[in-house]
């Protein structure tokens, strides 16, 4: 290894004297042709780092476009969004261990789950098993689901759930406040934590980077084991800055589970002015399916630990539910090769007899879920995409408008959010199958966050999430093709701007 080490120095020290000797009339104009030099040596290397890493075309384009345009600011921007050449080697090693636990705690497949999957019609029983041989999760038909609206609804049953706690709690979250409702959770895990329940509490470093260090302190001595997601000092320098933990996950004694779009936070109670009503939707699950949650954050635990609890107090508690449907608990993220929770999203759309309706806050598709999408819609599927009119990040929502000409034009009807912020992420096919959880429309969520869905079939939980879905369309504007083409130039420009930088986004 030394001496593998000492060739690369020297190899590299004979190609920087090279370089220096042929690109000696830069650096006769001082420091400005230094760092010249030095830029343009780097924007070089970027590009042809980027060809080998053997993108998709349309992402390697855009950023030779960026790099060539603007080295300077390419240079940084792709230093900050842009190195994917560590991915999977930073990762390898978390997608090889949660594949193992998930052999070692799930087994071979439950025959009752087969049987089960007999009675689907044959391209519904596909996807399911597609959602298990991507996921390394079971589907489970004894666990009971409850869809809950908005803030108030899901952080009243939350709350009361995690009073209830007798043995250990587990919490793992995107964005975590010092705010109103923040404290009330501190104060609930503080006192829980008191009483003998084990509390395990997992933020992502850059979601929650405003939370102050007195919160996490006060976790910290009230004996709450508080681990940080991916810590980054140095962004520019630190690869793993751009793959971050988007899970909102909680688990209460291994019987009762939480996920779905809502952080911890007011503004997901409607209580921050510049967005006011918070549209959101979350679900709580009661049964077997808490197991592949609890499955997901002590992987998550153990990749930034090392401490393992893969045993069965935590994952063998009494089930007492039966036949309500089937659930399954799908993670996605950087570890896995193949964006799984987006190649289950593309086969619900390609699957669908009747239709597609899908609720995202962000929508930036790459090509196989647009043309899906499109195609879906071409053959007489009635698909419907439901979105802010407002946004919380311009650039991303006005590169989510620059889509709509062209899924317009295919027959998608688009509609527009009017009430307040939407922020729901859904996906309901043929009024049978669901998805719920943390996982955007987005590229972002399909190859670089860390994400988790519940996937459902013939749930009640399934026609609650339609009944809302229609209920949210009497709030939403339906977007008209020949009206959308006459928006100002200006506004066309923007849109198309930031399309173009959407496959970096």
């Amino acid at each position: 290894m030394r001496l593998k080490n000492t060739v690369r120095v020297v190899l590299f020290l004979l190609v920087l004297s090279m370089l220096m000797f042929f690109f000696r009339e830069y650096l006769q104009g001082g420091i400005f042709g230094f760092l010249s030099l030095l830029i343009t040596l780097s924007v070089i290397f970027i590009g042809f780092v980027i060809f080998l890493e053997n993108r998709h075309p349309t992402q390697t384009i855009t950023w030779l476009v960026v790099l060539g345009s603007f080295p300077l600011v390419g240079f940084f921007f792709y230093l900050l969004f842009g190195r994917n050449y560590r991915k999977e080697k930073m990762y390898r090693k978390k997608y090889f261990l949660d594949k193992q636990a998930f052999l070692t705690v799930e087994g071979e497949n439950d025959p009752r789950s087969e049987e089960k999957l007999g009675l689907m019609a044959e391209h519904q029983a596909r996807l399911f098993t597609l959602a298990q041989k991507l996921g390394n999760s079971p589907i489970s038909f004894d666990t009971a689901t409850k869809v809950l609206t908005n803030g108030e609804e899901t952080f009243h049953h939350i709350l009361e759930q995690l009073n209830k706690a007798r043995h250990h709690i587990h919490i793992e979250y995107y964005i975590v406040r010092d705010d109103r409702i923040g404290q009330e959770i501190k104060e609930i895990l503080i006192n829980q934590a008191a009483q003998g329940v084990k509390v395990r509490f997992l933020y992502d470093a850059v979601g929650s980077w405003k939370l102050s260090k007195k919160y996490i302190d006060d976790l910290k001595n009230a004996g709450i084991e508080t681990v940080c997601f991916g810590p980054v000092k140095l962004p520019f320098l630190n690869n793993k800055f751009n793959f971050r933990n988007h899970r909102k996950i909680i688990v209460i004694d291994g019987m009762i589970g939480f996920v779905g779009g809502l952080n911890i936070g007011d503004e997901y109670l409607g209580r921050n002015d510049t967005y006011g009503f918070w549209r959101d939707t979350h679900l709580m699950l009661r049964g077997e399916a808490v197991r592949s949650l609890q499955l997901i954050f002590l992987q998550d635990w153990y990749y930034m630990t090392n401490h393992s609890f893969l045993t069965a107090e935590y994952l063998s508690p009494q089930i007492d539910e039966k036949n309500h449907g089937g659930v399954q608990l799908i993670a996605g993220g950087p570890d896995n090769e193949w964006s799984v929770i987006k190649n289950i999203f593309f086969s619900m759309i390609t699957s669908a007899k009747v239709s597609v309706w899908i609720a995202s806050p962000y929508f930036i598709p790459d090509e196989d879920i647009f043309s899906a999408l499109k195609v879906a819609a071409l053959s007489g599927i009635d698909v419907r995409l439901l979105v802010p009119n407002r946004p919380d990040k311009r650039i991303v929502f006005h590169a989510s408008r620059s889509y709509f000409p062209e899924l317009l034009e295919a027959g998608v009807k688009v509609y527009e959010y009017e009430r307040g912020f939407m922020h729901s992420k859904i996906v309901i096919v043929d009024h049978e199958l669901a998805s719920i959880g943390t996982s955007n429309m987005d590229m972002r969520s399909f190859h670089l966050n860390f994400e988790v869905n519940a996937f459902l079939f013939r749930t009640k939980s399934t026609q609650k999430l339609v009944a809302e879905y229609i209920n949210d369309l009497e709030y939403a504007k339906q977007l008209d093709l020949t009206s959308f083409r006459k928006r100002h130039i200006g506004l066309r420009l923007i849109e198309s701007t930031a399309r173009l930088l959407s496959p970096l986004l």
